[in-house]
């Protein structure tokens, strides 16, 4: 069963990991970036300056015989990964910005962007906040089926240890993802790509200078990060291209949202908002919802309808599949035209 193997993948992580990170005097998130090099590595245990000990490198071998990745599914060596995620954010403390998307909302994202990707010969997809890349990757697996020859994922993040743990995923589940450790709203070091998904991060970006070009940058005081990366993103869209991004619920009712709108109705065509079920999040202001939009140019066009909308508790699958359902006739007939 797959839940037996992600269990047992993650039980090798996590052992190894707590093992050497008691061994190096390190963190979780840097004993299992270290453990799964080892992995990567035919299973060898790297030592430097004598460490880790002999005692601890034959521990380590031990365990990592119990686990074989490479007979593994994708998806089920992106959960274990994701599993060590929400380990270390605890061990860690690391800061809410890193936190992973939950695999419900990027089962979401994907299987929305399925039905206007399908039958494409190649796909070229984007997360301009890619963190642990468990988003993309995740929408990656699940387009893998619907492209007739390659799917390729690009990536960048600031955080040099979340490119790492994104780029151990990647190998792990034998996905083609190119990584740039960069601040996404300076020049972009990716190509054009076909399609955009991204958890964005909310808040404000301190360097002004860097984002003066930007027409969603504020005029008084710092800019919202996520309105900037919405146009980066955009940037870096072939004509014609979607973008699916999870924003606050309360996007357009901010003071800067403006400027916000007034960079939309130029670029791209506002195809939806939806929101996630109130009941994920702790309270109203913490809501997310998924933007759905559309660059500008080739036969890109506006939806005759726009989807507007709130999903149902996924508690209630009847309801949340009638949703779907509503949403796949929704894509078909306003954003591909066809019956």
């Amino acid at each position: 069963m797959t839940e037996n193997s992600t269990t047992a993948l993650f039980q090798v992580f996590d052992q190894s990991a707590t093992v050497l990170m008691q061994s190096l005097e390190t963190s979780y998130l840097d004993a299992f970036i270290e453990t799964a090099d080892n992995l990567l590595d035919k299973r060898t245990v790297r030592v430097e300056n004598g460490l880790p000990a002999k005692q601890t490198v034959q521990e380590l071998t031990v365990l990592y015989q119990k686990v074989d990745y490479q007979k593994m599914d994708a998806q089920d060596i992106r959960r274990a990964i994701q599993m060590v995620m929400i380990k270390a954010t605890k061990v860690d403390h690391i800061q809410a910005v890193h936190q992973i998307t939950p695999d419900t909302i990027a089962d979401l994202l994907g299987y929305l962007a399925a039905g206007l990707v399908a039958g494409r010969e190649q796909l070229r997809i984007l997360d301009p906040a890619v963190g642990s890349a468990n988003l993309l990757t995740a929408v990656m697996n699940q387009l893998q089926d619907r492209v007739t020859k390659t799917v390729s994922g690009f990536g960048s993040d600031n955080d040099a240890s979340m490119i790492s743990v994104a780029s151990i995923s990647a190998q792990m589940q034998r996905l083609s993802l190119e990584l740039v450790q960069q601040d996404s709203l300076t020049d972009l070091a990716v190509p054009q790509v076909d399609l955009v998904v991204s958890d964005l991060p909310v808040g404000y970006y301190p360097i002004d200078e860097n984002v003066q070009n930007y027409e969603t940058h504020s005029h008084t005081g710092h800019s919202y990060v996520h309105h900037l990366l919405m146009e980066q993103a955009v940037n870096q869209l072939q004509a014609g291209g979607f973008a699916f991004f999870l924003v606050p619920s309360q996007l357009f009712q901010s003071p800067k949202a403006k400027g916000l709108l007034g960079w939309m109705q130029d670029q791209v065509f506002l195809q939806g908002i939806l929101n996630l079920p109130q009941d994920l999040f702790l309270n109203e202001q913490a809501q997310k919802a998924i933007l759905i939009v559309q660059k500008r140019g080739a036969d890109a066009r506006q939806a005759d309808r726009v989807m507007l909308g709130e999903f149902p508790s996924f508690d209630d699958k009847v309801a949340l599949q009638k949703f779907i359902d509503d949403l796949v006739v929704w894509e078909k007939q306003a954003l591909l035209n066809s019956k």
